[in-house]
């Protein structure tokens, strides 16, 4: 069972440059907890048609095979084998895309230009209605998306991490978003921002482009990404409000008041507003970035009543243009009578538009501040208040707001300001914790876990008594609510609130996904595959004689040593792993796929549990901070550092070789260490000939040293890997350890290949590896795919570690294309086993891991490749 260990004390990102430094956080009062709990459940009906495992493994190679020739036919891409001189002694070199790998590979293409939508409006919307997407509702680690429908026009309110696995899983396409608005400039409601830009720019032959709102500090979250997000991309950015900086400017006029209504969009189908709002603290002088937050108000425009034909000739009217002058709200002059005929003699009673706010009021700060706003009064019809003929009738208010805001007394008064209109909980309710989001990831994790559970743990499937709830149950916290002065629900998946036709104006649950127990998960696998049964029984025998399997394997003397055949001697176990505790590591794959996200593997990050000494994260996905930093933690920068801790504090002694003039022979030194000046998102392979600013990143290995000494660690080394600008793998070696008889043990090795073609430098970082872990993007039919985007086949993966003498061997960073299980081939899986998100391996355990992969074979043996949405299908074009 996974374990979240009291410090999780860094995380750390060796894959593609992104926004990301090293983290080093504690965390007080831990507990242990599953990490499944963290991943999301809910699922689509569609279920693949079964066939036998032999045609499916054929229709994956034909599928796969042929991809590339429907996707990138016409594209020429430069492939050069790999030069001795620069990628050092090897007995074998791969090819890679060079030009990919110095960044330039993009360079003689046409360039991109993402263009907005332009849609042909429809000004009566037969269809229109707001959705709870549900992201964020199971984790409390982001805040729910909202999306608003239209039939040609769509707009999502806040993209939290998990959008696209959201989205993906419920078929919603991302492709179809005209707008996307931010209630608050934060991780909550902007991390998955900009995976979805990056989703968005490669799909189709130029891409897609979305108008992003917000508020003023969104021009922070621009500025940062920058860097990696293409610039066409985000042209159609928009702020507003005042600007929390002297030098910068937000792109839509501020209102008069700060209060004041901000018309955002208004066309024939609808009109958005924006209301700032400010914490209440007098003693403030300015807003720092990320507290301010934003009501919007979204209203449709009133529909005119049934033009009556019978009363228009009754006034005197003959059919013909004063019939449409009327129907647009002109008064005509009566063809028999002496009389003027207006629009309401001949018309039937105007449907109201429908209004919905959004509200996100963050702190009970907030809520002091929303009372006082004037400009949302016209729109509170309570009793207290002065009806005209001018007050606007709120139908629908989604209240992002956290619970404990909700729940004060202040935040309740506001809310019975609105009468009869349906409010809707979409904050974090403790209800919801118990709710997955992606149902289709959690039954495969069930499955999983019925195999082997020592594996894959529980998924904590939910309690259907404890979620089947009537609406009658539903969190109705409103004072007052006896009276029917508001009525207030808890948000769910998918729930909606039908705007039109304005004859089903409310709440539709129809839409709700259905839930499913993991009793009923099991007997649908019993019945699909009968003799998984017996496949799970002989599994667990494989831990009932771990103990007698350790007295009959025989410690190897020397890991370093290569091995001819390496799997004669798969019986042979690492010294390192004599009398190894099973709280001394685990390795949880908390994403295994490629690119973005799917339904079935989220993006790459890998959980280094070392228990109660703490924690790492590796490639830490959408969002990471760890990539900045990790430029110096190659081992020249290594070696530097400790030829300078001693003769000044902060590593700036000028006695330095590193700093001699770059003409002489220090020059590979430069070139070895990566913390140099010159262009941050410069290529390994063509960096410039300057001196290393080693000064810069003293501090940082001063406290990574310290920090890696309580975490029982020897060294953590970054190395340059094929890929892009600054790819990088990761080796982490353990501490020796003395046994209960004096003995010195070594310490274990994991290596962590990044995103990257087979290389040298990973094979000789991964020399005697207690285990690696090596990207597999593509099956090995796909060679040539793998070449033009650096990414190794799952064969080449395998010959990688086989070279190295690796005990083990984890294969990960799987195309999208192969949703469930990539395809493998067995006849050199000895010491190989396939990640599936939420793996749980226990050190202990890694004799066994190689024995499980036929089983997992057999349990995957009837899925079809393909059971993803169109987005996933057309977007697996941008760049992994």
């Amino acid at each position: 069972m996974p374990y979240i260990s009291p410090n999780l004390r860094l995380l750390f990102s060796p894959l593609k440059p992104t926004l990301s430094s090293p983290l080093f956080i504690s965390i007080p009062n831990p507990k242990p907890s599953s990490l499944f709990t963290l991943l999301a459940s809910s699922s689509s009906s569609k279920r693949p048609r079964s066939v036998p495992y032999r045609d499916s493994l054929n229709l994956r190679r034909r599928n796969s095979s042929t991809f590339s020739e429907r996707k990138g036919r016409g594209r020429e891409v430069a492939m050069e084998e790999t030069a001795e001189e620069s990628r050092g002694s090897s007995s074998s070199s791969f090819g890679f895309n060079k030009r990919r790998a110095e960044g330039q590979d993009k360079s003689d293409r046409p360039k991109k230009n993402p263009q907005l939508k332009e849609r042909k409006l429809n000004p009566t919307n037969t269809i229109a209605y707001v959705q709870i997407l549900g992201t964020g509702m199971d984790t409390q680690d982001t805040s729910p998306s909202i999306l608003l429908f239209f039939d040609k026009q769509r707009f999502i309110f806040n993209a939290g991490e998990g959008l696209q696995r959201f989205c993906t899983e419920h078929k919603i396409k991302l492709s179809k978003i005209d707008h996307i608005f931010l209630s608050r400039v934060c991780s909550e409601t902007a991390g998955g921002l900009p995976g979805l830009l990056l989703t968005l720019a490669g799909m189709g032959e130029e891409g897609y482009s979305v108008k992003i709102w917000g508020p003023s500090d969104l021009d922070f979250l621009v500025g940062a990404m920058k860097s990696f997000i293409p610039h066409a991309t985000m042209v159609h950015t928009q702020s507003f409000g005042p600007a929390l900086t002297s030098d910068a400017a937000a792109t839509v006029p501020a209102p008069n008041k700060a209060s004041d209504r901000i018309v955002l969009v208004k066309d024939e189908v609808v009109k958005i507003s924006a209301v700032l709002l400010h914490p209440h603290c007098s003693g403030q002088s300015q807003i720092k970035p990320g507290e301010m937050s934003v009501v919007y108000i979204c209203e449709l425009p009133e529909l005119m009543g049934k033009f009556d034909p019978k009363k228009a000739a009754a006034l005197g009217l003959k059919a013909g243009p004063k019939y449409s002058e009327l129907q647009h709200g002109k008064s005509v002059k009566s063809d028999r009578l002496d009389i003027m005929v207006h629009p309401s003699d001949v018309m039937g009673p105007s449907v109201p538009g429908p209004i919905v706010f959004l509200v996100d009021c963050p702190t009970e700060s907030h809520v002091q501040e929303l009372l006082s706003i004037e400009c949302l009064s016209e729109y509170y019809t309570d009793v207290s208040s002065q009806l005209t003929e001018s007050t606007k009738v709120v139908n629908c208010v989604i209240h992002l707001s956290p619970a404990s805001v909700v729940s004060s007394p202040n935040y309740q008064k506001w809310i019975k300001k609105f009468g009869s209109a349906q409010h809707i909980m979409a904050g974090h309710e403790k209800k919801n914790l118990e709710v997955p989001i992606l149902k289709s990831s959690a039954r495969i994790a069930a499955r999983l876990n019925y195999l082997c559970p020592q594996f894959f743990p529980a998924p904590g499937f939910w309690s259907l008594q404890h979620l089947n709830y009537s609406a009658s149950d539903a969190l109705a916290s409103c004072e007052g609510l006896t009276s029917k002065i508001c009525e207030s629900i808890s948000a769910e998946n998918l729930l909606k609130f039908t705007l039109r036709p304005y004859a089903h104006l409310g709440l539709d649950r129809s839409h709700i996904p259905t839930l499913i127990d993991q009793s009923q998960v099991i007997d649908e696998l019993h019945s699909e595959i009968p003799e998984i049964a017996d496949a799970a029984e002989q599994v667990r025998h494989f831990w009932h004689g771990i103990k007698e399997s350790r007295e009959v394997l025989t410690p190897s003397k020397d890991d370093r040593v290569m091995i001819e055949e390496p799997w004669l001697t798969e019986n042979t176990l690492p010294s390192c792993l004599e009398n190894i505790r099973r709280d001394d590591l685990e390795i949880v794959l908390l994403g295994t796929g490629s690119s973005q996200p799917s339904k079935y593997r989220n993006v790459s990050s890998v959980h280094i549990n070392l228990y109660s000494k703490g924690s790492l994260l590796l490639d830490c996905g959408e969002g990471t901070l760890g990539q900045l930093k990790r430029r110096s933690t190659t081992e020249a920068s290594w070696d530097a550092f400790e030829s300078n801790k001693e003769s000044n504090n902060d590593g700036s002694s000028q006695k330095s070789p590193i700093h001699l003039n770059v003409n002489n022979e220090s020059m590979q030194d430069i070139n070895g260490t990566l913390f140099s000046r010159g262009s941050q998102m410069q290529s390994y392979w063509r960096k410039p000939g300057s001196p290393v600013d080693h000064s810069a990143a003293y501090p940082f290995l001063k406290s990574l040293k310290k920090v890696l000494g309580e975490a029982g660690l020897e060294a953590l080394i970054s190395f340059p890997v094929v890929h892009c600008p600054q790819a990088f793998g990761i080796v982490l070696k353990a501490a020796e350890r003395v046994n209960s008889v004096g003995k010195v043990i070594p310490g274990w090795k994991i290596v962590y290949s990044g995103d990257t073609r087979p290389c040298p430098e990973l094979v000789d970082a991964s020399r005697g590896a207690t285990v690696l872990i090596h990207e597999a993007t593509f099956e090995d039919g796909l060679v040539e795919e793998a070449i033009a985007r650096n990414h190794s086949t799952t064969k080449e993966a395998i010959e990688v570690g086989n070279s190295a003498g690796a005990y083990r061997i984890i294969l990960t960073h799987f195309s999208q294309r192969y949703p469930k299980i990539p395809v493998f081939d067995e006849t050199h899986m000895h010491k190989t086993c396939i990640a599936f998100d939420m793996m749980s391996i226990n050190i202990a355990d890694l004799p066994v891991l190689p024995k499980v992969l036929p089983y997992l074979k057999l349990l995957f043996r009837n899925e079809m490749l393909v059971d993803e949405s169109d987005d996933v299908i057309d977007s697996l074009g941008v760049a992994s």
